[in-house]
């Protein structure tokens, strides 16, 4: 057995998520029957980085798959490529120990979330960025975001359909750019809770906005409240960017 390392981009607007769910067309679901059907029917199982929603795209996920096949790392994409849909496409394979693990391995996530800013909606952003036609201020935006680079208890920005209890994680940076009409937000971290994201880009709209002052980001966070966040933002402008590994060089 050998297991390979993928990269790949996937368009999330026809898919019910990342991960496998009865009866809904899944990324996951996907990709492994692509694969039964190249292992002539051998149930092969792959594990990612972590699970995008519905609507999510990326742009650098990683999965891992362990196979009794001896093809070359270099022909996997090609061999995938050839079977899979035009909205999943292999950027890369490569084989890897079998300590590697595309969840368990993770140093650090970029997330990014693209915002058009157009006064009239564009059909060729509406699967792809949030339509968000009104004045916004990058300063303050910026200056709000300062106070969540670091390690801190995220709860305030994390939905309440989460399991998890231990909700403190490290943002090692935020960047907020102009692109034309477009603002890309970069959210860099060790980890993510469940809607993490989203809800940050919908605070930091709000501060944008003027409906929140870039001191308020501060008392939000240490409030531990998801109430006094911002909306979640819409799942299409997001994108699951790049993925490190221990390891990697940076």
């Amino acid at each position: 057995m050998q297991r390979v390392k993928c990269t790949i981009s996937y368009d999330g607007t026809d898919f019910h998520g990342y991960q496998i769910q009865p009866n809904q067309r899944t990324v996951q679901g996907v990709l492994e029957d692509t694969l039964s059907a190249i292992h002539k029917g051998l149930q092969i199982r792959v594990t990612a980085s972590g699970r995008t929603d519905a609507g999510v795209h990326a742009h650098g996920q990683v999965f891992h798959f362990d196979t009794p096949l001896t093809i070359p790392e270099a022909k996997w994409p090609v061999v995938l490529n050839t079977r899979l849909p035009d909205e999943i496409t292999i950027k890369n394979a490569e084989l890897v120990s079998d300590d590697f693990h595309a969840r368990f391995s993770v140093k650090k996530k970029e997330y990014r979330y693209r915002v058009y800013t157009a006064e009239s909606r564009s059909p060729f952003h509406r699967h792809f960025a949030l339509h968000y036609p009104f004045t916004i201020s990058i300063g303050e935006m910026k200056k709000a975001a300062l106070n969540l680079i670091g390690e801190h208890d995220f709860t305030s920005f994390c939905s309440a359909k989460t399991e998890v209890e231990d909700k403190v994680r490290t943002l090692h940076s935020i960047t907020i750019t102009e692109q034309g009409d477009d603002i890309v937000f970069s959210f860099i971290g060790n980890g993510f809770l469940y809607n993490m994201v989203r809800i940050l880009v919908g605070t930091l709209l709000e501060v944008g906005s003027g409906n929140l002052c870039s001191e308020d980001m501060k008392k939000i966070l240490d409030s531990k409240d998801r109430n006094q966040a911002g909306k979640t933002a819409p799942p299409h402008g997001l994108y699951l960017w790049k993925v490190d590994y221990k390891g990697d060089k940076e």
